[in-house]
């Protein structure tokens, strides 16, 4: 694959090394520090003229240094003359913030978008949008990717009784998400359920009511991120009190903040399945529940594909081999 550079950020190393090693290809040369005021300084270290460069930076741990970060290198690879620069962020950050939920309230998705935009980025590159309009907050082209095709093969493999569960969305707005609950239901042809949920306040959830029936079924919460964990846990009492024999989740975006951790040590879980769009690493060792499923090649052939003008929408509905 001639003329393409890959550039990994601060916050996701081992996934871009993945990434670069399933295409092939050595990771470019940065070198991303900060001087002692905590600026951000980015230095690229071989030439990306005329090049089809991408800059691999998921919107986790410090999540604003890494978005500066990434804002910043883009811009040094557009103003080094390189043809086309897209950034593949895994998680997106801000995601959440995606409408004026009430009075005085920013929309930082559409922020986010116009900094990426500003910056010089030509193409995004991301997986299980909270919300699937934040790909209309852009003028360029946003490939938004399923890690759906990943989770349904990890269902298969791992859970034996899978012909006999029931795919539950801890809250009504995941029940419609694409590549979301109904989705997963459909292809494994079981029914689902959904959780109503009330919050009074951010990350605190209220009362919660279970629509659908699981009773002496394996039940399997399916969500696109999970925080600080309160609704999934909340969830999967409910589900256990309605008489589900084990509960699993499944969650795109572990971000796993506060008392995450000890909360799904204390829940009633079987596993807690997440996809390194985030590193997992830290996590794993505090919580022997957590697994994950490699996306790794999901966004590699996205690449690969971007790259090669093919198109990418064979990757909605199937994991590369």
């Amino acid at each position: 694959m001639p003329n393409i550079k890959i550039f990994s950020g601060s916050s996701h190393p081992d996934l871009s090394q993945k990434i670069a090693d399933r295409l092939g290809q050595e990771l470019g040369k940065v070198v991303t520090k900060k001087f002692s005021n905590q600026e951000t300084c980015v230095e690229i270290g071989e030439s990306v003229r005329g090049e089809d460069v991408y800059i691999v930076q998921s919107g986790c741990g410090e999540i604003n240094d890494n978005l500066m970060e990434l804002l910043i290198m883009i811009n040094a690879c557009k103003i080094a003359s390189a043809s086309r620069v897209t950034a593949v962020i895994p998680c997106f950050p801000y995601a959440r913030q995606d409408k004026k939920d009430k009075s005085r309230a920013p929309i930082s998705a559409k922020l986010v978008a116009n900094m990426l935009s500003v910056a010089g980025a030509d193409h995004i590159i991301t997986m299980d949008l909270h919300a699937s309009q934040i790909q209309g907050f852009f003028d360029i082209p946003v490939d938004n990717l399923y890690a759906e095709p990943a989770v349904l093969k990890w269902i298969k493999e791992n859970i034996n009784e899978w012909k006999n569960c029931t795919i539950v969305s801890p809250d009504a707005g995941g029940a419609k998400r694409c590549g979301g609950v109904t989705s997963i239901a459909d292809h494994l042809n079981v029914d689902f359920a959904l959780i109503h949920k009330e919050r009074k306040k951010a990350n605190e959830v209220d009362r919660m009511v279970l629509v659908g029936d699981v009773k002496d079924r394996v039940a399997i919460l399916v969500d696109d991120m999970a925080d600080t964990c309160g609704t999934i846990c909340h969830a999967a009492d409910k589900l256990v009190s309605a008489g589900a024999t084990k509960v699993y989740a499944i969650l795109t975006h572990g971000i796993f903040s506060g008392p995450a951790i000890s909360r799904i040590n204390n829940a009633n879980f079987e596993a807690v399945v997440v996809t390194n769009t985030i590193p997992q690493e830290d996590k794993i060792k505090h919580c022997n529940k957590i697994q994950v499923i490699d996306i790794s090649m999901i966004l590699a052939e996205a690449i690969r594909r971007t790259h090669n003008g093919e198109s990418v929408s064979y990757l909605f509905s199937h994991v590369p081999l």
